[in-house]
């Protein structure tokens, strides 16, 4: 908290930042996906400083995960949760502990650009999945790796994998996977000595509170609709990702 206050930003950015902290909160609890993808490239157009802004977001995704997925669980599939801990294991260690070294802007153009074809399957209805398992698989991989390294390959999992689940477990699983993600992403923060920003995260947390809320009554049509409109908005959502996040790449560049 300290850190962004050192910055003594106008009224304006602050006021930018509130909303992308409403926004993280609505899109989490909305898509069950995308709470740190979705708003930290915004962040970074604020203020380039990720340090500040992900742990933050680390804390409020692991609070308000469990608050949603506590009385839940029967949505869980706990099958699916074990293979894909399993194949994302040795990705994630990988990303976590920084043991590959790629250029941040090339890693993230991968990334954004593979989550926007995964995307436009989605609204499409044309799934990569299934006949293109060696897609899946690299896609998974890097998801994991970039969980690792930043909490932003959350879309990509989520393409690569999501449709082996029903519409109803979707997001409730995946919420109990970002748990342990995030569990050892702020393990992996502290042993680095890297301010975890809890203060930062309890101001904002009525703000992600807010988006929270009305991320929950859009989840609920969702889960009502069909699965052709539940891929649609899925499709659109890593569409998004990826339009800020490409953005971001370029401006980079």
């Amino acid at each position: 908290m300290n850190d962004l206050l050192q910055l003594a930003l106008p009224v304006s950015s602050l006021l930018a930042i509130a909303l992308c902290f409403v926004w993280s909160g609505f899109v989490r609890s909305g898509l069950g996906f995308g709470g740190a993808a979705l708003s930290l490239p915004i962040f970074l157009q604020i203020v380039e400083a990720p340090l500040i802004f992900l742990p933050a977001l680390a804390w409020q995704l692991l609070f308000f995960s469990v608050f949603t997925v506590i009385t839940r669980l029967h949505n869980v599939s706990w099958e699916f949760l074990g293979k894909l801990g399993l194949q994302l294991a040795i990705p994630f260690g990988i990303g976590l502990f920084g043991l590959l070294s790629l250029p941040a802007n090339i890693l993230a153009g991968i990334v954004y650009t593979t989550t926007f074809v995964f995307g436009m399957a989605y609204i499409t209805n044309r799934m990569l999945s299934g006949g293109n398992k060696l897609l899946n698989g690299v896609s998974l991989g890097l998801g994991g790796y970039v969980s690792g390294i930043a909490l932003i390959g959350a879309p990509l999992i989520v393409a690569a994998s999501s449709h082996r689940l029903k519409t109803h477990q979707v997001r409730d699983t995946f919420f109990v996977f970002w748990i342990g993600m995030v569990l050892c992403k702020l393990f992996a923060l502290k042993v680095a000595s890297i301010d975890l920003q809890w203060q930062l995260s309890l101001l904002t947390l009525p703000l992600v509170g807010i988006g929270h809320f009305f991320g929950l009554k859009l989840h609920n049509r969702i889960a009502s609709g069909d699965r052709a409109g539940f891929n649609r908005l899925i499709g659109t959502g890593l569409c998004l990702v990826s339009f800020f996040g490409l953005y971001s790449v370029i401006r980079s560049f």
